[in-house]
């Protein structure tokens, strides 16, 4: 058994030479000074070499180690320099299986069975939320910490029904990969217990006409991007879900220069059971008052050219996030927790049904409900796409003229600071 300093002291010669240690390990000296650690041994009466590591990067003590453990594979008749590789092809693997490449193939094995923008919906959901964090790692090397650590940035902006959905997204991507040999365990179990529980019932909103102006005049006094100013105005104006909000595309708007200007809703974009969504006749329609078609005008100017009214800021021709609204709610103190996007529903549906009273007009109820694309009960749910449309057009006009009352025309948004 040879030194350290025998190792260390040694010198080029000529040709390469061998420092012998014991036990089959050596030291390999070429001519340029490289020295290199090297074992030899024989499998089936042939000699073979494996090699450990240059020196001094690999100390003697490290080189006899590795020896060590060589000579234990073979005492289980296992060939160290093929297990080396094999070591080797599973790290390959390991490297191009990352969660974003394992996350697209799951999804396109789910994509068909969805609607067609619920499947979009959710890719948007791992691109905006999980890609940038976790996306080019092996998803075998993801362990909980890093899980929790995604979800919970999604919590901590406020947007918990988000967290909890993409922890879901994330959890299913696992279990796929634990199928197919490519994961063994899926590290967002402990992050649900982790993370605030959903809220249940209503969504948080306002149900005071002066507030909710109030929270519309706050908002668009924000330096913040005119896109998102513009959504929200139209989300107070029309009032539909916000999942249909930040997917509207130019070709569902009719007759916007006309007096009878649309938003056409397939039934494919509609909250309805999938085996409805392929059929026409759910499709809905949204009467639009004169501001919210200035609304989609001045939005024009901005994105005129792409699919969507309201892009995505990194991604022009994807649409803008879900949490981009209820982001700058967040940010205006004196709203925080008290309205999100999908509150003006509650808003509008309150306001109006309030008003309804007070004018003895007992029969806009109905109509309020049917403004809001709630399906009726007891009956075969068709949304009806003409009925009551010359009322419905009415109440719109009149919650626009209330809310909007007094208020600068949608093109000047265009002028404001940007965030």
């Amino acid at each position: 058994m040879a030194s350290d300093s025998t190792f260390r002291t040694a010198k080029p010669r000529d040709k390469p030479y061998k420092i012998a240690d014991e036990k089959g390990l050596y030291l390999y000296v070429l001519p340029s000074g490289t020295k290199s650690w090297r074992f030899k041994y024989r499998v089936g009466g042939t000699e073979k070499k494996l090699t450990f590591g240059q020196y001094p990067e690999v100390g003697l003590a490290e080189a006899r180690s590795k020896r060590d453990d060589a000579r234990r594979l073979l005492r289980d008749a296992v060939d160290p320099v093929v297990e080396k590789k094999q070591r080797a092809a599973q790290l390959q693997i390991g490297t191009a299986n990352t969660f974003r490449v394992i996350a697209e193939i799951w999804h396109s094995k789910n994509a068909p069975r969805w609607s067609k923008t619920h499947a979009r919906n959710v890719l948007q959901s791992l691109r905006d939320h999980v890609f940038p964090e976790l996306g080019n790692v092996p998803i075998r090397s993801i362990t909980a910490p890093m899980a929790l650590k995604v979800v919970v940035a999604i919590e901590e902006r406020g947007a918990i029904e988000t967290a909890h959905r993409v922890r879901q997204r994330m959890s299913e991507v696992f279990l796929f990969a634990m199928a197919s040999g490519l994961a063994e365990i899926d590290p967002t179990v402990a992050s649900k217990p982790a993370l605030s529980a959903p809220s249940k019932g209503r969504f948080p909103a306002l149900t005071d006409l002066e507030e909710a102006r109030a929270l519309i005049r706050a908002t668009e006094a924000l330096p913040a991007n005119p896109v998102t100013k513009l959504a929200a105005r139209l989300q107070a104006l029309a009032v539909p879900r916000p999942g249909v909000l930040i997917t509207a595309k130019w070709s569902e708007f009719e007759g916007l220069g006309g007096k009878e200007p649309i938003w056409r809703l397939s039934a494919t974009r509609m909250k309805l059971r999938l085996e409805k969504k392929v059929q026409a006749k759910f499709e809905f329609i949204v009467p639009l008052s004169r501001q919210a078609v200035e609304t989609i005008e001045a939005v024009r100017m901005l994105s005129g050219s792409l699919p969507y009214l309201f892009p995505n800021e990194r991604h022009a021709h994807g649409h803008m996030t879900d949490n981009a609204i209820g982001k700058m709610y967040r940010s205006l103190s004196q709203f925080a927790g008290r309205h999100v996007p999908h509150g003006w529903r509650s808003t509008f549906s309150t306001i109006m049904n309030e008003r309804a009273v007070v004018l003895e007009n007992a029969g806009d109820r109905a109509i309020i409900d049917l403004m809001l694309a709630h399906l009726p009960k007891g009956s075969e749910g068709i949304y009806n796409r003409a009925a009551y449309l010359p009322r419905r057009r009415q109440l719109a006009q009149e919650w626009a003229d209330m809310l909007l009352a007094d208020f600068p025309p949608a093109a000047d948004l265009l002028k404001g600071p940007r965030g």
